[in-house]
């Protein structure tokens, strides 16, 4: 399975080459152009923020909260039953 993706990737190993390439692009223009030293480090906004930046030129859903369930190869990414109270607790995290 491949998720729906801007650049209309059917492919997953096209998709992943295709994310690492263009997120770590990103990431490096949040580093450049001071863009973290905006954010509140330690908050979800902040990561949601992030993960929007990171994501904008590949995903729709860049920065949503999901609604379903999601892996990346054998990692699989916290259960939706789970996924509310974690994000709730990352506030509270030292």
């Amino acid at each position: 399975m491949v998720l729906e993706n801007k650049l209309g990737i059917t492919d997953a190993s096209i998709l992943a080459r295709e994310e690492e390439l263009l997120s770590k692009k990103r990431a490096l223009e949040l580093f450049d152009n001071k863009i973290l030293d905006k954010l509140e480090a330690g908050t979800f906004k902040s990561l949601q923020a992030i993960h929007k930046y990171l994501f904008q030129d590949i995903y729709d859903f860049d920065g949503s909260i999901r609604q379903v369930n999601i892996s990346k190869g054998s990692f699989r990414y916290a259960p939706l039953i789970y996924l509310d109270i974690s994000l709730k607790n990352i506030n509270n995290m030292p």
